[in-house]
């Protein structure tokens, strides 16, 4: 599984020119799985988003959670995390994971992810072609994997 998290000060998503997910200050999530991800991974994942600080205090250090600032989530689902483009011209998603299992493990991820942040997140929609606005906020940006946790 892999994140590409992104602290912004707004992001919306939409869809056909429909608003679908929209948030303020936060996190605004790109989520990938691979074949051999569970969902052992995906609570572990969380744990560890939930808990870091990627926020600035008043003295610019970067030592506030999302809790911290009251921030928003937005989740993405983001099948080209796991492009290879060593070879060609053109990226394979051979590693991505097939999209039926994907989209049961993206459902449970935001499930999982809005009971331990204690409030509702926003999403985009599995498999659409979405348009994702934000305004990035540093900018600063992570890329979890979870292949690093274990």
């Amino acid at each position: 599984m892999k994140i590409l998290l992104q602290t912004v000060k707004n992001a919306e998503v939409t869809i056909k020119g429909k608003t679908v997910g929209k948030i303020s200050r936060g996190y605004l999530l790109l989520v990938g799985f691979t074949g051999d991800d569970n969902t052992d991974i995906v609570d572990r994942m969380i744990d560890k988003l939930l808990s870091l600080r990627c926020f600035a205090d008043e003295h610019g250090l970067i030592n506030l959670s999302l809790d911290d600032v009251h921030g928003d989530i937005l989740s993405v689902s983001q099948f080209t995390l796991y492009a290879d483009a060593s070879k060609g011209r053109r990226p394979s998603f051979i590693n991505a994971m097939r999209p039926h299992e994907a989209e049961e493990l993206y459902d449970y991820f935001n499930k999982q992810l809005e009971n331990k942040f204690g409030k509702a997140i926003s999403t985009g929609v599995f498999g659409a072609d979405m348009l994702v606005d934000s305004v990035n906020d540093g900018p600063f940006t992570l890329i979890l994997d979870s292949k690093e946790l274990l």
